[in-house]
């Protein structure tokens, strides 16, 4: 069983950075792949970006290629997601999710997922 905790949402203006963070529980961290989605309000969860148990891979939606970095610390149990050049439509609840047997960006790979955390972008 892994709990996932995400933090670092918040309001912010375009244009402007959050980092989002994810703690797990457990003593098996670096056995999970880690994966981000968002759900925007009246739209469908989507992925955001993922990396593999080493850290090592990783992947990008194409809508944040180039602004978002994904990253973990195996040694804090932590997977981060920095987020530059925010825009309006970055705006949703970010889920951080934990995958025990695969990664990929359907959502059905991962096994645990956060309660999520707001992030609001201002135009």
């Amino acid at each position: 069983q892994v709990q996932l905790v995400e933090s670092g949402g918040g309001l912010v203006q375009a244009g402007g950075s959050l980092r989002l963070s994810c703690a797990a529980s457990g003593r098996t961290f670096s056995s999970y792949a880690m994966g981000w989605f968002r759900q925007a309000p009246g739209k469908e969860r989507e992925f955001v970006a993922a990396i593999s148990w080493s850290g090592g891979s990783t992947y990008y939606a194409d809508s944040v290629k180039g602004r978002f970095t994904i990253s973990r610390d195996n040694a804090k149990n932590t997977v981060y997601l920095q987020m530059n050049s925010l825009k309006p439509e970055d705006t949703a609840v970010y889920y951080c999710a934990a995958g025990a047997t695969g990664w990929g960006t359907g959502g059905y790979e991962y096994d645990y997922w956060g309660q999520g955390t707001q992030v609001t972008v201002s135009s």
